[in-house]
């Protein structure tokens, strides 16, 4: 089992990565990082330092109450693309991803 980069969790909650093929699992959401792991495959993880990050970009709908989609843009590693159930309380408030 892979080691998490987070020495305490502020978050998890159930989510699809849009990477390839749509995945299944959970997003971590800690002080050091945001973490996706598969519900099936432990193997399949990703793993994205706050020092990495470069922006989140978030889809908008019905004037804020919704947001159906958001991504991670790395700084070296590209664009990573989620979606979660209770994505508008996973951002509010969190200073990491504004």
């Amino acid at each position: 089992m892979v080691q998490s980069l987070n020495t305490k969790v502020d978050l998890t909650i159930d989510a699809t990565s849009f990477l390839g093929i749509n995945e299944y699992g959970k997003i971590m959401i800690g002080d050091k990082a945001f973490e996706f792991y598969n519900d099936r495959d432990q193997r399949k993880f990703i793993q994205i330092p706050w020092e990495d990050v470069d922006y989140v970009i978030a889809s908008v709908m019905f004037k804020g109450r919704w947001i159906p989609r958001y991504a991670i843009r790395t700084k070296k590693n590209g664009t990573y693309t989620f979606s979660s159930k209770e994505a508008q309380e996973s951002f509010a408030g969190d200073s990491r991803l504004c």
